[in-house]
């Protein structure tokens, strides 16, 4: 009896872009290689790419039929069973190509949200990819139960334009789809509660969290600068779950240093929105290390759609630091590093694989959260709430009863300043 193989075949795919100004092609064809390494993260083989150049997108196919009548006989020619489009289709625009052109046709936000899928470990990642899913696929519900319309013909009217039982059955599962959404929704709420009732017992600690492009090298950095084992890989999206340690610095002081979810370009808002529980930890933090891959040729485009996202998040407003990482494999000829150091002044260079300026950048963070004063303060008896505001953002070393009020002594940062200006009674830095 012959052995059956249980060997995974990955399915073949073409993925197709669209350039509507020919001075984007290039970037089209950049977006197309990243697509690629999606492709190729999801365990999908990528056989061919295509880029349509167009004036306009078809509302109805996205791509011209001509084009998609070439692209069928190639598929099968090649034995390729997908199409992946480097965009967002809208519901109408697949099930055109799959009705008119048995296409099956995927785009840039499924292949995401399969990757996500996959890597998701915790309870939390997996509720917010099941999120993004939800979300992703309410609009495109299709009439699953439409069998159950053979019966229109006896009960309805002659013309069919009666309500089947498939067009009851679609409004059944959006309901169903949108309680669904509404349980996860509270679910992520709660979790969110949960973490921020655990910040609160660490709330004298700052908090530094590595952002950065998918795969710029993040969980690397988390690994050499805290001793941990995070699993790295040269896969798109490896890390789903953010990952918390606390780290000494420089004057001793304790930090919480947080790994979490890289970003991409033109990521869905949808996965944003349901990403906010895992992104809190970006939205809290005192200080983000913005980590790019210096040997990425696109690092710059990179650079611009991380802190897109952050502006979609609102954390663009909190200090950061860029930090070019993997100068190890630019070899003996650094000019890149002298360019870089001009455009992006005050940047760091760093390899987290071998270690090199490491003790650059740590001294860099010490630096940056430690822009404050250790201060004298008096506090009138009258003012004790102003005490208790204290802990919200300065660290409070001690509090005494005087005479003469309330003599306080706190670290507090440069740009809290103003809210105590006139209880100052003295400094130490």
């Amino acid at each position: 009896m012959e052995s059956v193989s249980t060997e995974y075949v990955k399915p073949k795919a073409f993925l197709i872009g669209v350039c509507m100004d020919n001075r984007e092609y290039e970037k089209a064809q950049r977006s197309l290689e990243e697509l690629e390494r999606l492709a190729d993260t999801a365990e999908i083989e990528v056989v061919e790419k295509f880029i349509q150049n167009r004036k306009a997108i078809d509302k109805a196919t996205y791509v011209g039929k001509g084009f998609l009548e070439d692209i069928k006989a190639k598929m099968e020619m090649a034995d390729v069973q997908l199409v992946i489009f480097d965009n967002e289709l809208a519901p109408t625009q697949a099930r055109n190509m799959k009705r008119d052109f048995e296409i099956e046709a995927l785009d840039r936000t499924e292949i995401i949200l399969d990757i996500f899928q996959m890597h998701a470990k915790t309870k939390e990642a997996k509720l917010e990819v099941k999120l993004a899913e939800l979300k992703y696929q309410l609009p495109r519900l299709k009439k699953l139960w439409s069998h159950l319309d053979r019966e229109r013909g006896a009960s309805g009217s002659a013309s069919g334009a009666s309500r089947g039982m498939g067009e009851k059955q679609i409004e059944v599962d959006r309901r169903i789809v949108k309680d669904e959404i509404r349980f996860i929704t509270h679910e992520l709420e709660r979790i969110m509660t949960q973490k921020i009732t655990q910040r609160k017992s660490r709330e004298n600690a700052k908090k530094v969290c590595i952002v950065g492009y998918t795969n710029a090298g993040k969980s690397s950095l988390f690994n050499k600068l805290t001793g941990e084992n995070v699993l790295v890989e040269d896969k798109l999206f490896a890390t789903l779950d953010s990952t918390a340690r606390a780290l000494e610095i420089g004057r001793g002081d304790s930090i919480v240093l947080s790994d979490t979810v890289g970003f991409i370009s033109n990521l869905p808002h949808s996965l944003i929105a349901s990403f906010r529980a895992t992104l809190r930890d970006v939205m809290d933090a005192d200080l983000l290390i913005h980590l790019v891959d210096i040997n990425d040729e696109n690092c710059e485009e990179h650079i611009k759609a991380v802190k897109s996202v952050l502006k979609e998040i609102e954390a663009n407003n909190i200090p950061s630091q860029i930090v070019f990482n993997k100068i190890d494999l630019l070899g003996e000829y650094r000019v890149k590093e002298e360019v870089f150091a001009d455009v992006y002044t005050g940047s760091l260079f760093i390899s987290a694989v071998t270690g090199e300026n490491i003790d650059l950048l740590l001294a860099k963070i010490d630096e940056k959260l430690n822009q404050a004063s250790r201060l004298k303060l008096l506090f009138p008896f009258e003012e004790q709430k102003l005490i208790a505001n204290l802990h919200e953002y300065a660290t409070v070393i001690s509090k005494d009863f005087t005479d003469y009020g309330v003599s306080v002594e706190a670290v507090v940062n440069k740009e809290d300043l103003y809210k105590i200006k006139k209880f100052i009674a003295g400094s130490e830095n």
